[in-house]
């Protein structure tokens, strides 16, 4: 399949805010979504000191951001542990219609390490914890696992029963426990064996039976594994897929290793996959080299240096044809906006 993209920068939305001691380390990796009467919320990740995470609301009008409190703060016993590092991390949102609900899929990292976690809402303002997401019925030893995001549709399984989706990525425990000391060790396994996008599949009609089944997952597989021109650490989901006229769109992230004096520097990346919009195992389109890379100062330089990292995207209806809003984390200290821009528009943009 060929595509046409184009992406250009918009500037920088969201910073700590002086003298906020729940920002002190950060602010990032946002999930959006439109309430009921349209309006844009934006729920990023704010850092307090011992990289301790909350998730806040913030809503965007006319070019300004007012933060109106907290999604989510960690109080459950899956969200917090004694030592430094714990919370609720990197959300993404996606509202549901089948179940007339937002779905927040995020990091809750506690005593067990990242896990992930849903939260339902009925107005996109106010949140209910719904538990840590259960993969034992295809994985009995289901560990670290990040990156989850949920299609907005209903799709079909691997095995073609009616299913709601959900991006993750299985975490190696090396990875987790050694940091940048496992990169020679990850380098030498095979793509495969790499973090890699996962979709997992829970039955439609369990879910509208109940909607705690939403966290019993009964199917996975791996849809895209480190094995292209880029992103030969790890990939992972970033923003929730939105339907255009080719399939499921979504943009994700790829880390290479880049040598640097004996040793190795991580750099996030940003690509393009597109899913057939029945089968979303079925990759039909992925970023031959990335959209997005860490190229200005903020991008460069922050928390972790060399990041970008796409976790929420938004139609603007408003600017006609197929225009999307990209919302990032830059260098793991602050928010980045971009517009991405898709065939007429792209080839708009680039003239």
């Amino acid at each position: 399949m060929d595509f046409d993209a184009n992406i250009v920068r918009c500037g920088v939305p969201l910073v700590p805010q002086d003298g906020e001691p729940y920002e002190s380390e950060g602010i990032l990796n946002p999930a959006c979504a439109r309430d009921r009467s349209g309006r844009l919320l934006i729920y990023p990740r704010c850092v307090a000191a011992g990289n301790i995470s909350r998730i806040a609301v913030v809503r965007a009008e006319r070019g300004a951001y007012e933060r109106l409190g907290y999604a989510l703060e960690p109080s459950a016993a899956y969200e917090i542990r004694p030592e430094p590092g714990y919370g609720c991390e990197d959300p993404r949102v996606t509202f549901v219609q089948a179940i007339d609900r937002y779905v927040m899929a995020y990091t809750a990292f506690g005593p067990a390490g990242p896990r992930i976690a849903l939260a339902l809402s009925d107005d996109a303002y106010r949140w209910e914890r719904l538990g840590l997401v259960d993969f034992s019925a295809f994985n009995a030893r289901a560990g670290d696992d990040k990156d989850a995001a949920f299609f907005p549709e209903p799709v079909l399984s691997p095995a073609g029963v009616p299913s709601l989706a959900m991006y993750h990525r299985p975490m190696l425990h090396l990875s987790v426990v050694d940091g940048r000391d496992a990169i020679p060790l990850l380098l030498t396994l095979e793509p495969a064996q790499r973090e890699s996008i996962e979709i997992a599949y829970v039955p439609l009609d369990d879910v509208l039976a109940d909607r705690a089944n939403l966290l019993r997952m009964r199917e996975s597989v791996r849809v895209a594994s480190p094995d292209g021109n880029w992103g030969n650490v790890k990939v992972g989901a970033g923003t929730p897929p939105v339907r255009v006229a080719e399939g499921w769109l979504s943009l994700y992230h790829g880390v290479d290793a880049v040598p640097c004096n004996g040793g190795y520097d991580l750099r996030y990346c940003a690509g393009i996959l597109i899913h057939d919009i029945e089968r979303p195992d079925r990759i039909l389109y992925r970023s031959p080299n990335p959209v997005l890379t860490p190229e200005t100062p903020l991008e460069r330089n922050g928390i972790v240096a060399n990041v970008v990292f796409p976790t929420a995207l938004d139609l603007r209806t408003d600017l006609g044809g197929r225009v999307f809003d990209v919302y990032y984390g830059m260098a793991d200290a602050r928010i980045g906006h971009a517009r991405l821009m898709l065939g007429e528009e792209a080839a708009a943009s680039a003239a």
